[in-house]
């Protein structure tokens, strides 16, 4: 076999194996399953094995046990959100799309958290993503713009801000023991710093998810057999899953 012909099998073989793996429609399509999870554990199983309690420990259990697994998107959806932002054509449209989505979000959100349409002390995790993407807008232009010290410190205080931001509005809080919106930022950090070292970044994630109750961590090994295609069959694909939040939680808060 001359160098031509191996040349062409390791390129066959490349292509084979980046069709197994999981294309972008793929991840969201698994991160879909593990948000509808958490949607589940505060709407439908209370309605199917009663309310959550001390007294009632399938229906606690089982909510617990739905809700942990849903963090396992928050790894997932980081890394959505820094993938789109690199190859978005128009970064203002994007994060705009996110406000969007993060406010329909909103009222059902707070109905199933709350009781209440409208609640200022707690906000859905999609905010968690509109202000890590604003950090990561910040932050790539400070790269752009300064060097040296200067860089860093204002790097710095920009995550600082995005944490505080994240903590004072108690975005995506579960369980009290988990705080979505910092992990998520905490993610595409990781994912913006370390992009160009695939094993050192997925090794980074995966300790911070580990760290962060386990379930995150598996979420990493997810994103290990991604493709980097989009996998659409339809151009229109991509705006199901911007509503797909919304209306899984509406459903949600009608139940």
């Amino acid at each position: 076999m001359n160098e031509i012909d191996m040349a062409r099998q390791r390129k066959a073989v490349e292509g084979a194996r980046r069709r197994k793996g999981l294309s972008v429609f793929r991840l969201k399509v698994i991160g879909a399953a593990f948000m509808a999870l958490s949607v589940a554990s505060t709407t439908l199983v209370p309605l199917l094995f009663g309310e959550p309690s001390a007294d009632n420990m399938t229906g606690l259990t089982i909510a617990v046990v739905c809700e942990i697994a849903s963090w396992c998107a928050v790894p997932i959806y980081a890394w959505l959100l820094f993938d789109g932002w690199r190859h978005t054509r128009n970064r203002a449209r994007y994060g705009m799309e996110l406000f969007v989505v993060a406010a329909l979000a909103g009222p059902s959100y707070d109905k199933i958290m709350t009781g209440h349409w409208f609640d200022a002390h707690t906000h859905n995790p999609v905010w968690g993503l509109f202000f890590a993407y604003i950090v990561l807008v910040a932050v790539d232009w400070v790269a752009r713009t300064y060097s040296g010290a200067v860089r860093w410190v204002i790097t710095v205080a920009l995550i600082v801000a995005g944490v505080l931001w994240n903590m004072m509005l108690q975005i995506g809080v579960s369980q009290r023991v988990m705080y979505t919106g910092v992990l998520v930022l905490a993610f595409v950090m990781a994912f913006y710093f370390l992009n160009r070292h695939e094993n050192t970044m997925m090794f980074t994630a995966g300790l911070l998810g580990a760290v962060m109750c386990i379930t995150p961590g598996v979420g990493v090994a997810f994103l290990h057999y991604r493709n980097g295609e989009l996998g659409y069959s339809r151009p229109w694909t991509k705006w199901v899953f911007y509503v797909l939040y919304p209306v899984m939680l509406l459903l949600g808060a009608l139940v």
